[in-house]
């Protein structure tokens, strides 16, 4: 765990948040700053600190993400109408926490392109 990394503190229980699913693997929580009815960021729970860090060793791991990402999205009741899921890099793209993450948004609609 990365000690100074929000997300590893939300992973270990440090700091509290509503989630939405956890598994070996996987934590879900729900954005605090959300942009949509539905906002989850879903996040490994080993530390990687963004795609750029991602290896063909961690495709499973990023599968998982996707995964859970849509069985949360029919969960939440937005499959069928549509839904967004964002992975940033880098401070220019949005990302703000050093922790890889998707950002599972829906329930209204989404403007294209995004920004």
């Amino acid at each position: 765990m990365a000690d100074s990394c929000l997300f590893c503190r939300i992973v270990a229980g440090e700091i509290p948040s509503t989630q939405v699913h956890q598994d070996d693997l996987v934590l879900a929580i729900r954005d605090i700053a959300p942009v949509a009815p539905t906002h989850v960021l879903v996040m490994p729970r080993a530390h990687v600190a963004s795609l750029a860090e991602m290896t063909d060793g961690e495709a499973a791991l990023a599968g998982r993400l996707f995964a859970v990402a849509a069985e949360i999205a029919r969960a939440e009741g937005i499959e069928d109408a549509g839904y967004r899921v964002v992975a940033n890099h880098g401070r220019a793209a949005g990302q703000s926490v050093d922790h890889l993450h998707l950002h599972l948004v829906g329930g209204r609609d989404l403007a294209w392109p995004p920004g």
